[in-house]
């Protein structure tokens, strides 16, 4: 699969931009365990024309995450391809996002992000006006529509092509659904099969498992696949789904972290954890980089089944020191063997 002239290979699967998420650290490490791309959070349009110091830390690119994609929201046209320019000149990305599926209240109530599904002409400038700022590969990422009456993404799939973006991320839920209910991927099959589509259209909604990851593929027809939620406490998740599309490939290793531990156990899953701890606390300071990392020690299903765990994950959601963290989650360690863990991976 190709964006532009990014050739990502057969069947890739991305990490998918989320806000105070998809920060350089994690894109970086879930790029060394096998996603083909990383989008970055959500970059206000509004924030970058004001060149707020805050918003432009989020442009900060490692060398060794390419290709990766800024994703930039907005309802201004002019302001949007302005950001965009900005984003150029600044961070160098190998992609340009649009978020036109982002559903919470503060984007989407705004008229920005899902918002624009209740404007598609609007959505159509914006696009139109971005794809002529800029020299590299625009993209899109949406859903299917405002609410379960009006699911739109078949034609506005088409529009947004002739438009010009050179790639397109459907969302199966509308952006009434927010993240409830089940992602719905028929429409995105739809787009798929329709005959006036050339660009590649990459589908997102619930892929929690390998198992998920290859049905989508074998029964959707789509060209990628974008992770999200999923990858809470679990980056390993994209060398699992490799592993899984592509059996000819398990060399690949994740040589992101330093273990002495083989590779998809649980050893070695907990010092992937702990490397992502320690990535955080040396981009921001010891206090906010575990502060931030918290809800990744939250999600994870490391430590899932594990008798009597409650207090202990508490302790760990508290601990405000590397030492005190580490200390912790190293007490686990004998824990979250296999034989006492039959529902690591559901």
């Amino acid at each position: 699969m190709k964006i532009g002239q990014i050739d990502l290979g057969p069947r890739p699967v991305l990490l998918a931009p989320m806000e105070d998420v998809s920060d350089v650290g994690f894109r970086l490490l879930c790029r060394q365990m096998g996603a083909a791309m990383v989008y970055s959070e959500f970059v206000s349009c509004d924030a970058l024309t004001r060149m707020i110091s805050s918003t432009l830390k989020k442009l900060r690119i490692n060398e060794e995450e390419r290709p990766v994609a800024i994703q930039i929201y907005g309802k201004d046209p002019g302001a949007m391809a302005e950001a965009a320019q900005i984003v150029v000149e600044q961070a160098h990305p190998d992609v340009i996002d649009i978020n036109f599926g982002c559903p919470v209240k503060r984007v989407a109530g705004k008229g920005a992000g899902a918002g624009l599904l209740q404007n598609v002409p609007l959505m159509l400038e914006i696009t139109r006006t971005v794809v002529k700022a800029v020299s590299i590969p625009v993209t899109a990422k949406t859903r299917l529509g405002w609410d379960m009456n009006h699911i739109i993404i078949e034609e506005l799939a088409e529009q947004l092509q002739d438009e010009g973006i050179q790639a397109l991320t459907i969302h199966g839920r509308t952006r009434s659904q927010m993240y409830t209910g089940q992602a719905n991927w028929e429409p995105i099959a739809a787009v798929k099969r329709n005959q006036r589509i050339r660009i590649p259209i990459i589908g997102n909604g619930d892929i929690t498992t390998p198992k998920q990851a290859h049905e989508a593929f074998e029964r959707y027809g789509i060209d990628a696949i974008m992770v999200g939620r999923a990858s809470f406490g679990r980056p390993w998740i994209f060398k699992e789904i490799h592993d899984t599309l592509h059996p000819d490939e398990l060399t690949l290793t994740a040589r992101a972290i330093n273990s002495t531990y083989a590779a998809m156990t649980p050893d070695w899953m907990l010092d992937v954890l702990k490397e992502q701890v320690r990535q955080s606390v040396e981009r921001i300071d010891e206090y906010h980089g575990i502060l931030h990392i918290r809800r990744h020690l939250a999600a994870t299903p490391l430590f899932k089944g594990i008798p009597n765990f409650r207090e202990h994950r508490i302790a760990m959601l508290r601990a405000t020191t590397l030492s005190e963290l580490f200390q912790l989650m190293e007490q686990t360690r004998p824990l979250i063997k296999p034989e006492n863990n039959g529902t690591l991976y559901p």
